[in-house]
């Protein structure tokens, strides 16, 4: 009997040669843009130095060579770049745009360095993320000109908010009340203000174009993301612009509306085609919530005649922080609750699991009946449980706004929908 020998041949990316003509590559694309703009550095130059930082990364790696040739190529680069920069300030070339160069290149010796020691996606990214910065530098310039005070202050609290204070909060921490420890997720928590901000800028982008129609396009797609998060970035609006309640009432419906969409889907996507009975169940109750979220939004606010939506900023740190302070109060109401009804077992969980979000509720259930755990019916409760949760947490919050009309209106309103939901599933069980 012959025996067959396997021989494992390695992935094309881990050839030394592959890595070695992408660098070569990607130095020429990011070169195309300088050559394009006739720069004094253009596709030969750039795609020269990507491989010779290839080439040095290879010899330090395979071979006794210290890491001192590595360095001296990097050096190399950045005095050609200072002398590029020096023909800027004596005027054969405009400085800024030897400067470009000058790093265009350094950015270049790096990609090369990092395809060679392996590091190809991350090579690419940077190689792709800088040819677009070259790319869009009228677009850019412009953005940077346009934003007022106002916009770069909130820019630079939003990068405190995300990139310096969300990574040193702690992952898990627990809260003793009296004899109750409720495990808390800081960093879940402030990521929902995080949202708020992040949606708030997205909407001031949006409502600067399209006026009060934005709010309610911010409304529905920021509530496929974070329906809760939508209420903060509402609640803003309506404090600087009071006339803009009926805007910002719609917003949240059609964010309820959205968050709907995606617990209908996760319910009904999730179980069909896998050995169990497709939870058609939610589909009246979700359906009738997400019609009359539309109907009431789409009757509520007069889409037809435009409105000016002259916002201060794009988010106010004041409002981002106190209502991630009510969130928190919220969530710890919520796992109170689940602690002092825990006979209710999961139902409980859900109630109080869709205060954060309804999504996640969603999925614990869908998953737990695939699996045989849950009923269809309990998966379907639970899943109901969960959005009702969602909805009522966002009326709760909007009633911190001191704007009567809007508060009364999101709480009429969730009300209706909540009542239409129950009179729809019991229409069906009779």
């Amino acid at each position: 009997m012959n025996e067959v020998t396997l021989q494992v041949v390695d992935p094309p990316l881990e050839e030394t040669v592959v890595r070695i003509a992408l660098a070569g590559a990607l130095g020429m694309f990011l070169g195309l843009e300088r050559e394009w703009s006739q720069k004094s550095a253009g596709i030969r130059t750039f795609s020269l130095i990507s491989l010779l930082a290839a080439v040095f990364t290879i010899l330090v790696l395979e071979t006794e060579v210290g890491e001192s040739l590595l360095v001296l190529g990097g050096v190399l680069v950045i005095v050609q770049g200072v002398l590029l920069a020096v023909q800027g300030l004596t005027g054969e070339e405009d400085t800024g745009l030897s400067l470009t160069t000058s790093v265009t290149m350094l950015v270049a010796y790096g990609v090369g360095a990092m395809v060679a020691a392996g590091f190809i996606l991350e090579g690419v990214t940077v190689a792709v993320l800088s040819s677009l910065l070259l790319v869009l530098k009228r677009e850019l310039h412009e953005f940077a000109w346009g934003l007022s005070r106002e916009e770069m202050r909130s820019s630079t609290e939003f990068a405190i908010l995300a990139f310096v204070i969300y990574p040193l909060l702690p992952p898990e921490w627990t809260l003793e009340v009296g004899e109750v420890s409720i495990p808390l997720e800081p960093q879940v928590i402030w990521l929902m203000v995080v949202a708020v901000a992040g949606i708030g800028i997205v909407n001031y982008a949006i409502v600067s174009t399209y006026g009060g129609r934005g709010i309610a396009v911010t409304g529905f797609f920021g509530g496929l993301a974070s329906s809760t998060a939508v209420v903060g970035t509402m609640l803003d609006h309506v404090r600087q612009r009071p006339e803009a309640a009926s805007y910002a009432v719609a917003a949240i419906l059609l964010a309820d509306a959205a968050m709907a969409v995606r617990n209908l889907t996760i319910a009904v996507a999730f179980t069909v085609g896998n050995g169990v009975s497709p939870l058609f169940e939610a589909i009246i109750p979700l359906g009738a919530v997400i019609v009359l979220a539309f109907v009431i939004a789409g009757t509520t606010a007069d889409w037809r005649e435009p409105m000016s939506m002259d916002l201060e900023s794009p988010f106010s740190m004041k409002n981002a922080l106190g209502f991630g302070a009510v969130f928190l109060v919220v969530l710890v109401f919520g796992s109170l609750a689940e602690t002092w009804f825990g006979t209710l077992g999961f139902y409980a969980t859900a109630v109080a699991s869709g205060l954060v979000s309804s999504a996640g509720a969603t999925t614990s259930a869908v998953v737990l009946y695939r699996g045989g755990q849950l009923t269809a019916p309990e998966a379907t409760i639970a899943v109901l449980l969960a959005t009702v949760s969602s909805i009522v947490v966002k009326a709760i919050l909007a009633a911190t706004s001191t704007n009567t009309q809007f508060r009364y209106r999101v709480t009429v309103y969730s009300g209706v929908l909540l009542v239409g939901g129950a009179v729809a599933s019991v229409a069906v069980v009779l």
